[in-house]
């Protein structure tokens, strides 16, 4: 079993039909989201076309009833503040969203699922699982 956190960019391709989810993810895997994750998920439905929005937001509602969803915590909120010193030291900037899913994998001690592993690439304690 592993523990796992989908970020958006595979959630995405597994919408558009990019991905098999049965090949990225086993029956016994414990799988989660992050918060921000969510956030992300609804701007893309608030952005899609009207003939869009409707299967989208289906699609959404299906993630967040289906999966746990990890909220910014305490235990979150310290790895995130160390993953912010590391990239500022590094001299690295990432993007906000990532470093918030980076440092909900940190905290939870979960593997990132995702199609952009470069978001995550050099991050101190972050593990990641690119599907693409």
């Amino acid at each position: 079993m592993s523990l796992l956190l989908l970020d958006t960019t595979f959630l995405i391709d597994a919408e558009r039909g990019g991905v098999d989810l049965d090949d990225a993810i086993d029956d016994d895997d414990d799988v989660a989201i992050a918060a921000i994750t969510v956030a992300e998920l609804i701007v893309g439905v608030k952005l899609a076309s009207r003939k869009q929005r409707p299967a989208r937001q289906a699609y959404v509602d299906t993630i967040i009833e289906s999966l746990p969803i990890l909220a910014y915590d305490r235990g979150v909120a310290v790895e995130h503040a160390e993953l912010l010193a590391a990239v500022r030291s590094q001299g690295r900037p990432r993007g906000a969203h990532d470093l918030l899913i980076a440092a909900t994998a940190r905290a939870t001690h979960r593997t990132i699922v995702t199609a952009d592993q470069g978001a995550f690439a050099d991050l101190p304690g972050v593990s990641t699982i690119g599907h693409r």
